[in-house]
């Protein structure tokens, strides 16, 4: 009983009120009942207006079931309890919190975000073990000094209310690693920010700044800066000293310049899209050893410097909505996965290579390396190198591309003056879209053993046929825009297929044998009417990165996705008369981009989608029943 007289020196009336009765319907007594067992409790969505009592004494008052049952097996010991370490009210109507919040002094876990607070209670600082506090979604305009004592926090969600300015002493949380302030009003960012040492994220996005404190170098942590949609003209030079920074993002701001990083050695990801930035150079770029993504769309560059080619790791390039005439075309020796170059008066590159994606942009500049110009050699091309006999084939994208292209033709059937001009050539991409294509050219299969990329798109295919799934080496498949309904069994032999687009067709769930094929990366299946998928079947696809579903059928998304940190999957409204949708995927999935807009289901809000990957899976996650 030692542990019911510790509480009871806290509040004299412990161990003489009995728990419960204060409740009425709002907290069912089964649940207070396994909190105390597990220390975890969940009241997210039960319409409160403000914290039962019975919540706040759980720990205090004996348990209404004590008085009801006069012996006790082991599993019944309610003086045996365990102190409540986690509590979430979120997603009710709470207009404040009382003092009675230092009850439960062993919470870790506090989460109250959604609601309508408009301040803390100061008995937060006799919160000392908690770790994780989260009041994003309310309308707090000032945090209190008493929250400085968290001196155990990690993580603090603020975003979403509408603080103007940070608390003195807000340094002296040493031990926070996540700090989320996005969505606020905050105009500076205080010099003694630079003391929190331990901080790996910082979300700053969405306010008012117009500058970053030069300290901010002192974070010798920091992995994640999130600056959007600020008014920031400049980034301070210090910016360059952190070490360990490797996602930096500063859309949407007014910044002129690029930044430059010569110690930035482990950046692995830099936005700067929507900006004004006039000039890339060389100055900007050669200490990007590490760069993945570089994110300069919607700017003002007239032009991308050779030593673009210093970026070896550079896999996601985007340049569009820029004022780009001409690339080098030393950019082809890149290995880019994926190259965005919409929306520039390119003059070099003609529309329909940059139509055919990423790859064949990169092959076509790797093909002029050598040449002395592009507009003479297109010419002599497009003339010479096209044969009498053959003059709707494309022998110069056959020789130099390896592409067989006869595309857009609006041909019912491939002639075979198409395969024949093949010869003896190496082919690896195969183009026959925009034709009136009923079934597979059935020669397709004479190039099995080179072909790695088919496009079959916006054409008339109602089914695949078996010489299609005879190209052992095929990586990329387009079959968008056609009338297909499923997919043969036989597509399992594809061992090497990464990307399959099966968008703007007729399927209503994901079909079965895309199941098998564990090398898939991305699936794209948009704008069909796809209603299910098999989550016991797609954890096994450990290679799926990217998951485009948008505008289908999905109603329902269940909370469980939340537990997989790397899925970006926002969750569902329940309705009993539609078919539940189990989507249980294994935390093993590395999925990094998961597209749901256009679906049927009903929750979250917008407001919540907005925020991003981590914002709607810890969404889903404090839906998790305890």
């Amino acid at each position: 009983m030692s542990r019911l007289k510790r509480i009871a020196g806290q509040d004299p009336r412990a161990g003489f009120k009995a728990a419960g009765r204060d409740c009425g319907t709002s907290v069912p007594q089964g649940l207070l009942k396994a909190a105390r067992k597990s220390g975890q409790l969940n009241l997210s969505g039960r319409n409160l207006s403000e914290v039962p009592q019975c919540v706040w004494r759980i720990n205090v008052d004996i348990p209404e079931e004590a008085n009801q049952n006069l012996s006790f097996g082991a599993t019944e010991r309610w003086w045996e309890q365990t102190d409540l370490t986690k509590l979430i009210i979120s997603n009710n109507k709470l207009q404040s919190l009382t003092d009675d919040l230092r009850l439960l002094p062993a919470l870790t876990v506090l989460d109250i975000h959604d609601n309508q607070l408009t301040s803390l209670p100061s008995a937060i600082r006799e919160l000392e073990n908690l770790q994780k506090l989260n009041v994003s979604h309310n309308k707090l305009k000032i945090l209190p000094e008493e929250i400085t004592n968290l001196r155990n926090l990690k993580c603090l969600y603020l975003q979403h209310n509408e603080l103007t300015c940070i608390s003195e002493g807000f340094e002296q949380l040493s031990n926070l690693e996540d700090l989320d302030l996005s969505n606020n009003r905050l105009t500076t960012v205080p010099a003694s920010f630079s003391s929190l040492s331990s901080l790996v994220r910082l979300n700053l996005s969405s306010n008012q700044l117009k500058s970053l404190p030069a300290e901010i170098n002192r974070m010798k942590r920091l992995k994640h800066l999130d600056c959007n949609s600020n008014l920031l003209e400049t980034i301070p030079p210090e910016l360059a000293g952190m070490e360990s920074l490797e996602l930096l993002y500063l859309r949407r701001n007014k910044l002129r310049f690029l930044p430059e990083f010569p110690s930035c050695s482990l950046l692995k990801e830099l936005h700067v899209g929507e900006n004004q930035i006039e000039m890339l150079e060389a100055e900007h770029l050669k200490h990007l050893n590490s760069i993945l993504v570089l994110d300069l769309r919607d700017n003002k560059l007239k032009s991308v410097p050779d030593e673009i080619t210093l970026l070896q790791s550079l896999e996601r390039l985007d340049l569009s909505n820029n004022d780009i005439s001409s690339l080098p075309y030393s950019l082809g020796n890149l290995h880019l996965k994926f190259l965005a170059l919409e929306g520039n008066p390119l003059r070099t590159i003609r529309r329909e290579i940059i139509n055919k994606g990423t790859q064949e942009v990169l092959k076509y500049l790797r093909s002029k390396i050598k040449d002395d110009g592009p507009s003479q050699s297109e010419s002599a091309a497009e003339t010479a190198m096209t044969l009498p006999s053959e003059s709707r084939v494309n022998i110069h994208a056959i020789i130099t591309l390896k592409i067989l292209d006869y595309s857009d033709k609006q041909a019912t059937l491939i002639p075979d003056e198409v395969f024949n001009a093949v010869k003896s050539n190496i082919i690896t991409s195969i183009n026959f879209s925009k034709n009136q294509l009923c079934e597979i050219p059935k020669r397709m299969v004479e190039l099995k053993e080179m072909v790695s990329d088919v496009n079959l798109s916006f054409n008339k295919l109602s089914f695949i046929s078996l010489e299609l799934c005879m190209l052992q080496k095929l990586t990329f498949l387009d079959l968008r825009n056609n009338f297909l309904n499923s997919l043969p069994e036989e597509m399992e032999s594809l061992v090497r297929l990464q990307t399959i687009n099966l968008s703007f067709n007729r399927f209503k769930m994901l079909p079965e044998v895309l199941y098998r094929i564990f090398t898939l990366e991305t699936i794209l299946i948009s704008n069909n009417q796809v209603g299910s998928v098999d989550p016991q079947k797609m954890k096994m696809m450990e290679n799926l990165t990217t998951l485009d579903l948008q505008n289908n059928d999905l109603l329902q998304i269940p909370p469980e996705l939340g537990n997989c940190v790397n899925l970006r999957l926002p969750p569902f409204h329940f309705e009993p008369s539609i078919v539940f949708l189990t989507l249980y995927i294994c935390c093993s999935l590395s999925i990094r981009t998961l597209l749901l807009d256009g679906n049927p289901f009903r929750v979250p809000r917008a407001a919540i989608l907005i925020k991003g990957t981590a914002a709607i899976l810890e969404y889903l996650r404090d839906r998790i029943p305890t």
